[in-house]
């Protein structure tokens, strides 16, 4: 999977960028340096200015590749679901069993980078930190509808739809798939992020933990409706 996974290129919509980042020495220069900066300083406080100064370039370079700081931050969101999304189609791929599935994409869900060792670009460890402290921020949005309809949120789509056809899989008749995938995602993410700053908030200490409180919460959830 290592070698596989390292031959695979994540494509981001290309709606959201001016010029594909991925084209250039620079293009690369200003993902990299927004993760650094995003996750330092949080995503209020990041803007093109600083992120052009930090790499030496001005602000106008920046503006060639992305229109304004959400556009980055929706890239890095989006490259993130697209790697994650490759993890679970290679994680699932050899097992037969629907809940082992269900098992191993979650795991995905919680540890993205779990049995797997990533040297290449970018930095998806803490591309992750970024995801769980700031995605929520590309959808909470006046653009939203806009940027639905202009397949942003395609891969996160996909991904809820690939887990939703695994508890069907499981359960033909439970009614409430897609809801019930987008509300345990979404859950996660705001776990791991209390686990670290509110953890009054959380139950789980560790990331065994939060997977055997969602598989309970799913596993339950799906039979009961049998």
């Amino acid at each position: 999977m290592q070698q596989l996974l390292s031959q695979v290129k994540i494509t981001v919509n290309p709606t959201i960028y001016v010029k594909e980042p991925e084209s250039s020495e620079l293009g690369r220069k200003i993902i990299k340096e927004s993760i650094i900066l995003i996750h330092e300083l949080g995503f209020e406080q990041f803007t093109i200015k600083k992120l052009a100064a930090s790499i030496g370039t001005t602000e106008g370079s920046v503006y060639r590749y992305f229109e304004n700081k959400h556009k980055i931050l929706l890239y890095l969101v989006s490259w993130f679901w697209g790697f994650v999304e490759y993890r679970i189609v290679f994680g699932v791929s050899n097992l037969p069993n629907c809940e082992e599935q269900l098992n191993r994409a979650m795991r995905i869900i919680i540890n993205p980078l779990l049995n797997l060792e990533i040297t290449n670009e970018p930095d998806i460890e803490t591309l992750h930190k970024i995801v769980i402290e700031e995605s929520a921020k590309t959808y909470l949005t006046r653009l939203v509808d806009k940027e639905n309809e202009d397949g942003v949120f395609a891969v996160y789509k996909r991904i809820c739809n690939r887990i939703s056809n695994i508890i069907l899989s499981i359960n033909p008749n439970y009614q409430y798939p897609n809801s019930l995938v987008s509300i345990v995602i979404d859950g996660v993410l705001k776990q791991l992020f209390f686990k670290e700053h509110l953890p009054s908030l959380s139950d789980s200490t560790s990331d065994e933990e939060l997977f055997d409180f969602t598989q309970n919460l799913l596993l339950k959830t799906i039979h009961q409706e049998r």
